[in-house]
C-alpha cells in the first residue's frame, strides 16, 4: 500500500504526465500535488474538477444509477488529456486523483491502466 506522496510520485512517472493531484471533492482542495514545473495550476484544476465530479455524481443520482461507480472521467484537449479517477476504497471515499498528460507524449490506455493500479494501492 502506498501513501499519498508515493502515489503522486508514481503518477508523475507515467509517460507524458505534466501534473497530478489528490483532491477532496467535499472541499475542492488538493491534499497533495506534483507537477513538471509547467504552467498548470493544480489548485485551480482541483477546484474546477471538483465541480465536474459533483455534477456527474448528481446526474448519476437523478438517473438512479446507484449500482454504478465512476471509474474515471476523461477530458480531451487539443494538447492534453485530463483524467479524473474517484477513489473507491473505504478510506478514499470523497477523494479523486487528477492526472494531466501531454497528448503527444502519453499513451492514454496505458495511463488509465497505471492510474487504476495506483488508485488500488493508495492508502489514505
Amino acid at each position: 500500500m502506498a501513501n499519498p506522496e508515493t502515489a503522486l510520485k508514481e503518477a508523475m512517472a507515467i509517460e507524458g504526465a505534466i501534473g497530478v493531484a489528490l483532491v477532496d471533492y467535499g472541499s475542492g482542495m488538493a491534499l497533495g500535488a506534483l507537477s513538471d514545473g509547467g504552467d498548470l495550476d493544480l489548485n485551480v484544476a482541483a477546484a474546477g474538477n471538483t465541480d465536474l465530479v459533483r455534477a456527474k455524481m448528481r446526474t448519476m443520482e437523478m438517473l438512479n444509477l446507484h449500482d454504478n461507480e465512476i471509474e474515471d472521467i476523461l477530458i480531451t484537449l487539443t494538447s492534453q488529456y485530463h483524467l479524473i479517477r474517484p477513489l473507491t476504497t473505504a478510506t478514499g471515499r470523497g477523494l479523486f486523483l487528477y492526472l494531466a498528460l501531454s497528448r503527444t507524449r502519453a499513451n492514454l490506455a496505458m495511463a488509465r491502466h497505471q492510474l487504476r493500479r495506483i488508485e488500488a494501492g493508495l492508502e489514505v
